[in-house]
Parts: C-alpha cells; sequence; structure tokens
C-alpha cells in the first residue's frame, strides 16, 4: 500500500503569549499544500530484524532510522493492536527544517494508512489523538484541510477558506533554523486583528494583515531568508511569508512564474504548483 503526504504552510504566525509551563501559545493557519513525499507498507512473514524496518530514500534525513515519525507511528499502534510485521519505503521530497511539518505529515499519513491496511476500524477523533501523542500539529494532517491552530499548535478549528486556482512558489534555502532559537528571541504579543478574522479578508490584503512572528527573530539573524521573500513579492507575488519557524519562504501568486524553480536552484530548493480548495 502506498500513499503520498503532502507538505502545509503557515498563513500567519502569532506568539501571543508565554505559558508558565515554558511554552508558548500561538495561533497560525495551517493550510494544505501539494509537495509530497512518498510512502508505501509491505507485509513480512516474520519478525527478524525487528517488526518495522525503515528503508529511506530522496533527500537525506538526518538521525536514526529507528527515531524517524513513521515508525514510531508504526510502534504506537503496535502497542495496542499487535500489528503484523512491515517493511515501510520512505521516499523524501518534502525538505526537512523547513517549516512544511513533512516529519509530522510522514506520521499523520502512516497511521491513516496502518489503520486502513490492517482494518483496525479507528475514528477520526481517535486518529487525531493518536496523532497528537507524536507531534503538536501532527493532527492537523488526519483532516489534511485549512485549519485554525491555537495553543500549542494543538487545539484546531476547520476554516471554510479556499486558495485554489493560486500558485504557490516554496523556496528552502540551506540554512538551517533552530526553533528553540527562534522561540526565545520572540516577543509575545497578541495581534491588532485576529488571524482568523485577518485569513478571511481578500488575499490582496494580507500584506499588511499578516504576519509570522518569527520573522521578527529569524531575519536580522538569517537575512538570506528575508531576501527570498522579497525576491518572491519582486517577481509579483500577492502575498509571501516564511512557513512556520522557517527556514522555508513560501509566495502566493495568480499565475504562473516561468522559471522560477531556475531561479533559486542554484542557492536553493524551489518548487513551484497549483494549489487545490
Amino acid at each position: 500500500m502506498i500513499t503520498f503526504p503532502n507538505a502545509k504552510i503557515n498563513l500567519g504566525l502569532n506568539i501571543v503569549e508565554k505559558r508558565p509551563d515554558g511554552y508558548h501559545n500561538l495561533e497560525t493557519v495551517f493550510y494544505p499544500v501539494p509537495i509530497e513525499d512518498a510512502l508505501e507498507i509491505t507485509g513480512r512473514k516474520d519478525a527478524e530484524g525487528g517488526k518495522c524496518h525503515l528503508k529511506q530514500s530522496g533527500m537525506a534525513i538526518g538521525g536514526n532510522a529507528d527515531d524517524n515519525l513513521v515508525v514510531k507511528a508504526y510502534r504506537l499502534l503496535d502497542k495496542d493492536f499487535h500489528l503484523p510485521p512491515i517493511d515501510i519505503h520512505l521516499y523524501k521530497h518534502i525538505p526537512s527544517g523547513a517549516g512544511l511539518g513533512g516529519g509530522s505529515a510522514d506520521a499523520a499519513f502512516m497511521l491513516k494508512m496502518l489503520d486502513k491496511h490492517f482494518a483496525l476500524h479507528l475514528s477520526r477523533e481517535q486518529l487525531e489523538a493518536y496523532a497528537a501523542r507524536l507531534g503538536a500539529d501532527c493532527a492537523f494532517f488526519i483532516n489534511n484541510r485549512p485549519t485554525f491552530a491555537e495553543g500549542i499548535g494543538n487545539v484546531f478549528t476547520p476554516l471554510n477558506i479556499s486558495l485554489e486556482g493560486y500558485w504557490i512558489g516554496i523556496v528552502k534555502p540551506d540554512i538551517f533554523v533552530s526553533t528553540r532559537d527562534a522561540f526565545a528571541r520572540v516577543s509575545p504579543k497578541r495581534p491588532e486583528i485576529s488571524l482568523k478574522e485577518a485569513v478571511l479578508q481578500p488575499v490582496e490584503e494580507w500584506k499588511e494583515l499578516i504576519v509570522n512572528d518569527f520573522e521578527e527573530s529569524v531575519f536580522p539573524q538569517f537575512p538570506a531568508i528575508a531576501d527570498i521573500k522579497q525576491e518572491l513579492y519582486r517577481l509579483g507575488a500577492v502575498y509571501a511569508s516564511m512557513s512556520g519557524s522557517g527556514s522555508s519562504v513560501y509566495g502566493l501568486f495568480k499565475s504562473q512564474v516561468e522559471g522560477f524553480c531556475q531561479l533559486f536552484n542554484a542557492s536553493a530548493l524551489a518548487y513551484q504548483g497549483q494549489l487545490r480548495g
């Protein structure tokens, strides 16, 4: 069985307050985008070498394979349902450390695929609960539709918005941004206009209404990321922003940009595609 986990972007991201437990409450809108990994599982006759074996290809992934979220997703369900042994092949196309949620998407799609493949008959609520145990934004990918997120990014409200027909350009420079450092350097504050309200305004107005608070802390450290945002506007983006804590930056365009990927490929990974509803 094979599935294709997709990425997400953040439409705005406001760090509204620091919590007593040291975490931050935030507001953001998750929106699915059609840049995808490929995830396949096949059965094995025995558990020799472990019940779950992961093979990775495509973009390199750091760390031990046993720590990959797709393996953790399998083990999470295996603990409750005693799953048969499987082999997993993960082809990475969504860049890591990009603010695009690639690892979270892989984990959530793994849960959904295991549920279907082994006929576990889990409800959406159950799948979301399992996903939340793997990461704050993992549960978003269970329903995989535009969502307003608050709390630590784990309290969801579906949003009736659509960017269907817009073209998105995503640029991921070869820069690592520490999420921990990005949080440490940001000053929590509530926006004058609620993000839930702002995102319902015409996209042409977003430039003046919607911000990613992480840009305030990341751009001074990494001016090259700020330069990418300005270049996207120069190319005609209606709205451009860093996604999550970076380092990827995206632009929304009303039409396809000729030669978009070639403009950035010398120093960064670049992707362009048309958004679905």
